[in-house]
């Protein structure tokens, strides 16, 4: 069953056509793949899906329900989730105020409610709180709680974006190359924590320049070339894929936007 449905989908910018009719499926439980050269069009198609571009032209189905035109915080609260290429982080708040930043779109007490502290907002504050720990146990973090999001290493910085990202309770989570800054090991820790995600049932949709983690982790690849599908397929499709490889996996290493 597909949770995501993306048809047709093109997004121009002046006389240049970033996303040119892209069409995939995105099966509920799986990782997908989405790689291609340098300004092959990748994450423009992650902008149009999380609501910061609106298409020129498709669809986008979350859940069959048309998500196109919907704001970003419309599309988070219906299960979608991201972080980004460039990490964007609120550096001088705590690691902890980070992620409880991500549980807000959740939270329904109005400012009427927390003003007077009613114990129904309580209740709230503190389901928040030990959603936030829980995230920050799981990517390894919690020891850094009260620490500034500035003061970690850019590979924990990756992390707490996740953890962020996961405070939201998606079924999707879209992640703009996660190793972008990491190390082997930080990766390696990368690839184990991916597999947990998908084994809680979270769908993940990713860009990712590292071609062995793509390879080991995602069941079903789409590679993009100047804004056009040119291959899809299981990994072992696209490694032997002549035009994937004149391409993208022919060169030394490719991959950004």
């Amino acid at each position: 069953m597909s949770l995501l449905s993306l048809t047709g989908l093109s997004k121009s910018f002046g006389g240049l056509m970033a996303v040119n009719d892209v069409s995939f499926d995105l099966a509920e439980g799986s990782i997908l793949g989405l790689i291609g050269p340098n300004g092959a069009g990748k994450t423009t198609v992650f902008n149009l899906i999380t609501g910061i571009y609106r298409p020129d032209q498709g669809d986008i189905r979350f859940k069959d329900t048309p998500i196109m035109g919907l704001p970003t915080h419309r599309i988070v609260s219906l299960g979608i989730a991201r972080t980004f290429q460039t990490i964007r982080l609120f550096q001088n708040l705590s690691v902890l105020e980070n992620v409880l930043s991500g549980w807000h779109c959740r939270m329904r007490a109005g400012s009427l409610r927390a003003m007077l502290r009613t114990p129904g907002q309580r209740r709230e504050e503190r389901q928040a709180l030990e959603r936030a720990l829980r995230m920050l146990e799981f990517v390894r973090l919690r020891h850094e709680a009260k620490q500034l999001a500035k003061n970690l290493s850019y590979g924990n910085q990756r992390l707490l974006e996740i953890a962020r990202a996961l405070a939201t309770d998606p079924r999707l989570l879209i992640l703009d190359e996660p190793s972008g800054g990491m190390n082997e090991q930080e990766t390696g820790e990368l690839i184990l924590l991916i597999g947990k995600l998908r084994e809680q049932g979270i769908t993940i949709l990713l860009i990712e320049h590292r071609m062995s983690l793509v390879m080991r982790l995602c069941e079903f690849i789409v590679v993009l070339d100047y804004g056009a599908k040119i291959a899809e397929g299981n990994p072992d499709e696209i490694k032997q894929n002549p035009r994937v490889i004149e391409a993208y996996l022919g060169s030394e290493e490719g991959e950004g936007r």
